[in-house]
């Protein structure tokens, strides 16, 4: 079964990847928190549209990550 996901957890996802961009470098904890928050929005987001939809979390994470790549890859427009 094909995992579909809306805009909400690829645009959360983004958004917690350019976090961790902005905070890569040496750790330190204040650096890396926000990165860390957005994380978590995105593994709750994961957690909640694979209870909702009953499917496997680990595949609909997959799918998510699968779905960012290629977006990135699209061009605009």
């Amino acid at each position: 079964m094909a995992i579909e996901l809306n805009d909400e957890p690829i645009q959360l996802r983004r958004a917690a990847d350019q976090t961790r961009a902005r905070a890569a470098g040496p750790y330190s904890a204040e650096a890396w928190r926000p990165w860390l928050e957005a994380a978590a929005v995105v593994h709750d987001a994961v957690t909640e549209h694979a209870k909702a939809t009953g499917q496997n979390r680990y595949e609909v994470e997959k799918a998510l990550v699968t779905a960012v790549k290629n977006a990135e890859g699209a061009p605009e427009g």
